[in-house]
């Protein structure tokens, strides 16, 4: 399902242990870390998507997680011109994404990246809140960024200022704009 401007509609999962820190994940058969995502189906809203996103990239099920917040819209990334497959009938520029916070109730041993015949992840480890902006592909960081400024008082709630300060810096985005647009800046 791609939209009229190009956009897939997605959504994002941060999944956070009660001490603040996130679920990173590393993509299967790559060294990209990220945040578990994925597409919506056209009979889901995006809390269906969500529940049936984070079950098959991380065997979470919805007693296992309480939803603390979610973005109000959509948050949108462009994929990298290398990235867009140009034969496709539809064209996908990029994704559009619902970003879902979700505190982590159930225990460690419930998380299983093995639960579907294609799993996406094949390790995962707990980080602090803003680590994720320095270290997700460049052109997902933009998105990454908004997600967490907007979910950030929600986690604050359950695990308090100390745990999630405010981010140090805005993410590095200067040299991600000079590549996609071929300018300096």
């Amino acid at each position: 399902m791609i939209d009229p401007d190009g956009y897939r509609p997605n959504v994002g999962i941060v999944l956070m242990h009660p001490d603040g820190r996130v679920f990173w994940a590393r993509r299967v058969r790559r060294d990209g870390w990220q945040f578990p995502q994925g597409g919506m189906n056209t009979d889901e809203t995006p809390l269906e998507a969500m529940y049936r996103e984070l079950e098959e990239e991380t065997g979470l099920r919805a007693d296992h997680v309480a939803v603390l917040g979610a973005t109000p819209g959509w948050l949108r990334y462009r994929l990298p011109q290398r990235a867009i497959r140009r034969n496709d009938k539809l064209v996908c520029i990029g994704q559009k994404q619902v970003w879902f916070l979700l505190q982590f109730t159930g225990s460690e041993g419930d998380l299983r990246l093995d639960g579907t015949d294609k799993p996406e992840f094949d390790h995962w480890r707990w980080v602090d809140f803003w680590y994720p902006l320095e270290h997700v592909v460049t052109f997902k960081r933009g998105v990454y960024a908004s997600a967490l400024r907007h979910l950030a008082p929600f986690a604050r709630q359950i695990a308090g200022h100390r745990a999630i300060p405010q981010p140090r810096q805005e993410p590095r985005l200067r040299p991600a704009l000079r590549r996609q647009t071929g300018r300096g800046a």
